[in-house]
């Protein structure tokens, strides 16, 4: 199943107030860009043919995997001056680099690929700056069983408010943190079918057009998530996700683990 991931963003939180043109899904954690980990996490789950919606600092994640060094995240052996790889990240993977405008939204750069997309009844959509080890197969199975246009991942709030019970005379009831709330968000993980370009527009939004309009029609799915779950919309954030990562806290690797278990 193609996977569509949307790059082309500014990432102007994770900035730090400098002028690098680096785009967010560039970003590092561990020796890796956020991107490459998004990719991993697909190609565990045998989904290789991934279709790249680019638009501002295209040319980082260009290079970065024209200049793609196998070395630096799997073993090898130095024979005779050549490098004779004992495993390897992308040898299988098909990467179609995709120039979907720098100012466009999501919805428009999702259009702007459909050309690479036909054939495919089903296929996968993500951010390619958010990390989870949600269990892939069974969101598409039951998206499968289905006859709905589109699915979510839906997530807990990414919250540290509180919200507060308040009485008219000024009384707090209760305090339940955001979190706790009978409330989800946005997780990204779309598993899609054609039937969700009907409802994106010129210029519109895989979710306030895509997904709503679906919703109105009650074919949209949405797969709730408590686990692992981690975006990366500020500096804060990818900085946390890489000092786990440094301590060997990488519960989206799903592919380490795997091999940790031959």
């Amino acid at each position: 199943m193609k996977v569509v991931l949307f790059c082309g963003g500014y990432g102007m939180r994770m900035r730090n107030g400098t002028d690098d043109d680096l785009p967010k899904p560039m970003a590092a954690v561990g020796p890796r860009p956020l991107i490459w980990h998004v990719m991993r996490y697909y190609a565990h789950f045998g989904h290789t043919e991934f279709v790249l919606c680019l638009g501002y600092g295209a040319h980082h994640i260009k290079n970065f995997f024209l200049d793609y060094r196998e070395t630096e995240s799997n073993d090898f052996v130095l024979r005779d001056g050549r490098v004779e790889l004992l495993s390897t990240d992308i040898s299988d993977w098909s990467i179609s680099f995709v120039q979907t405008g720098i100012e466009s939204p999501i919805g428009e750069r999702l259009r702007r690929v459909r050309p690479y997309l036909e054939g495919e009844e089903m296929f996968l959509a993500n951010y390619a700056d958010v990390l989870t080890d949600a269990p892939l197969d069974e969101m598409i199975t039951r998206f499968a069983a289905t006859d709905a246009g589109a699915s979510m991942m839906v997530v807990p709030p990414e919250s540290t408010f509180h919200c507060v019970e308040l009485a008219p005379d000024g009384r707090v009831g209760g305090i339940t943190p955001v979190s706790e709330m009978p409330l989800w968000s946005n997780g990204g993980y779309f598993v899609l079918r054609q039937e969700v370009f009907d409802h994106i527009p010129e210029n519109g939004d895989l979710v306030a057009d895509g997904c709503v309009g679906l919703a109105k029609e009650g074919k949209l799915l949405g797969y709730p998530y408590r686990g692992f779950w981690k975006p990366t919309d500020t500096v804060k954030e990818r900085l946390s996700l890489n000092a786990a990562y440094a301590h060997g806290d990488r519960p989206w690797m799903l592919w380490e683990t795997a091999r940790a278990g031959r």
